[in-house]
Parts: C-alpha cells; sequence; structure tokens
C-alpha cells in the first residue's frame, strides 16, 4: 500500500486545530452550566462529554478522509471497541489528554493525534488550544512547533541541545496517576524518593534531581521533553493514545524513548542507539521513559549521556504492571 504521508500530517493538523475549537467550546460550555462530568473511576480520572463529542469528530473525519484506516481511541477503548494493533494504517487518538486538567480549568489540555504505518508510529500531531501550542512530526523529517508568538514552525529543539553532565541538574517530570492503592503508592512514593532525594543527607540511593514538574497530561510532558525544557519524563499506567503521538514528536527532537526496565536494558545494548523506531511492546506497554537530547560534553557524547540518564532512572525505578 502507498501512502502519503505529508498528506496524512497535513490533514492530522487540520484536525487537531478543529478537535481544539470543540475543546474550547465544550470548556465554556462545560463552566457555564457547572456540569458536564461523570466519573469513571475516581476524581482523578474523569470523563467528559466533551471528551466523547471531539473523539466523534476526530473518527469522523478520518472515516470519511480515509475510510480503511484503523481507528484506536480512548472513548471508544472506554465503551468496549479493542481493536488489535496491527501493520495495518492506524490513528491512534486521545481527544482530551489532561482530562482532569480540562474539568478544572487547567490550561495543559491536547488532543493527541498519532498515526501507526506498518507497526510503527510515523505522525504525531499535539494541539494544546488554551496555550496555542501546535507540535507535529512525521518520521524522518524532524519535528516542529508553532506557538501565538512565535506562530512561524520552529524545528524542535527549541534550542542546541545542551549538555546534561549530572542528574542533579536535570528537571524531571512524572505524575502520580490514578492508580492511588496502597501497594502502588508505596512503589511509586519509593521510587520518586529516590529521583529526588539527597543521598548525603540520608535518602538511601537519592539522585537528587534538580526539580519535578507534573503537568497532568502525558502528551505535554512529552512535548516539553521534546522541546529540550524537560530533561526526562517517566510514568507507568499511560495507554497508547496518550504517548503515540508524543513518541514520534520526540524521537524526532533527538529524544531517547524506551519503555520498560527489561526493553530499555535491551535498546541500551544496541549498536545504534537511540531506538529509530517504537515496536508495538514499548507503544503498548504501558511502561515510558522518555529523556531530551543531549548536547555532546567534554568527555561524554550526547548519546552516551542519554543512556547514563535512562540507566540512574531505572536503578530508581520501581515497576509495576498496570
Amino acid at each position: 500500500m502507498s501512502l502519503d504521508l505529508q498528506e496524512v500530517l497535513d490533514f492530522a493538523i487540520s484536525l487537531s486545530k478543529q478537535a481544539g475549537e470543540a475543546i474550547v467550546q465544550g470548556s465554556e460550555t462545560r463552566f457555564k452550566n457547572a456540569t458536564g462530568f461523570d466519573e469513571k473511576k475516581n476524581t482523578a480520572d474523569l470523563v467528559t462529554e466533551t471528551d466523547q463529542n471531539t473523539e466523534k469528530l476526530v473518527c469522523e473525519a478520518i472515516k470519511d478522509k480515509y475510510p480503511d484506516h484503523k481507528f484506536i481511541g480512548e472513548e471508544t477503548w472506554a465503551a468496549g471497541e479493542h481493536p488489535t494493533l496491527t501493520n495495518e494504517p492506524t490513528w491512534i487518538i486521545d481527544p482530551i489528554d489532561g482530562t482532569t486538567n480540562f474539568v478544572k480549568g487547567f490550561p495543559f489540555v491536547c488532543i493527541s493525534i498519532g498515526f501507526v504505518y506498518e507497526g510503527d508510529p510515523v505522525i504525531g500531531v499535539i494541539y494544546a488550544p488554551f496555550l496555542g501550542y501546535l507540535c507535529a512530526a512525521k518520521k524522518g523529517h524532524g519535528a516542529f512547533m508553532t506557538t501565538p508568538l512565535h506562530p512561524e514552525r520552529r524545528p524542535l529543539p527549541l534550542v542546541a541541545p545542551q549538555p546534561l553532565p549530572s542528574f542533579k541538574q536535570a528537571l524531571i517530570a512524572f505524575e502520580w496517576g490514578s492508580d492511588r492503592s496502597a501497594e502502588v503508592m508505596e512503589k511509586k512514593s519509593r521510587t520518586y524518593k529516590r529521583l529526588v532525594g539527597d543521598k548525603q543527607s540520608g535518602v538511601e540511593g537519592g539522585e537528587m534531581a534538580l526539580g519535578v514538574r507534573s503537568m497532568g497530561s502525558a502528551a505535554l510532558n512529552f512535548v516539553h521533553v521534546a522541546m529540550g525544557c524537560l530533561d526526562a519524563y517517566w510514568e507507568i499506567g499511560c495507554w497508547a493514545w496518550d504517548v503515540c503521538a508524543g513518541i514520534v514528536i520526540a524521537r524526532e527532537a533527538g529524544c531517547a524513548v524506551v519503555g520498560s526496565k527489561a526493553q530499555a536494558n535491551n535498546a541500551l545494548t544496541q549498536s545504534s542507539f537511540p531506538p529509530a523506531t517504537t515496536t508495538p511492546d514499548v507503544l503498548t506497554g504501558r511502561k515510558y521513559l522518555v529523556v531530551r537530547a543531549i548536547g555532546d560534553g567534554n568527555q561524554e557524547s550526547g548519546v552516551d549521556a542519554q543512556k547514563r540518564i535512562i540507566r540512574t532512572y531505572y536503578d530508581a525505578v520501581e515497576e509495576w504492571d498496570p
């Protein structure tokens, strides 16, 4: 099958803006009526009417344009449709990534549109309508971003990759997630303690990262690592629709994207790093670590620095099966 990926990218960008308008209108309606959400699992995992309407808009537009393509979306999955990821052209969509943010009026909300071709994510578009951020990428052609202050397309990362000689200089991101069970929270807490704690002050294994950010949106965490203003982002529990577009954008911005500890350890031993493709076991594995493009230092290449950061992370991380 022959497919014009530039046409797909242009269509996805246009579609993201239509969805963005629907998200903004849905927000205005929600706050006007002070209603519009039901609980999925708990108060940290909310579904809105706008979620469902936006996914319907996107799904119908894709079916009109590409009737033979497959579709995987958060809301259709929640409704019981569980298509298997194959080598067929497949759209993977999160209509609103950052649903809790949307409900609360916190502006870190986006539409995430990923496209998988022959098993590999090759198109990614993320649009944050309240911020005006549009990020997009096509495999092998780099990633770009536009903002209200810079409407021209700027390549990602936004500045030349800087060295990162120590984890103590790293600004990292992680999220608390929706699984707040005692067992999982204990593992998360121990992991976070090691990532940010001070070994010199008695925190065993403490790596003392410079700082932590939690945006409430996996896709926008990926974007900020791709931009170069976050050094790394790690999370367990996301779904393919949360990360598919972000993986393409991050990868095209020179980031290293890996999955579980086992997958990452295998990737680190390969002759080519960072991996040029994202295999289904990573895309659907629900365990993700992304490290920004790093510039060469005095005694270390940027790739070696990425590997060092990954090893540091996974020495600190306790995994669980979401």
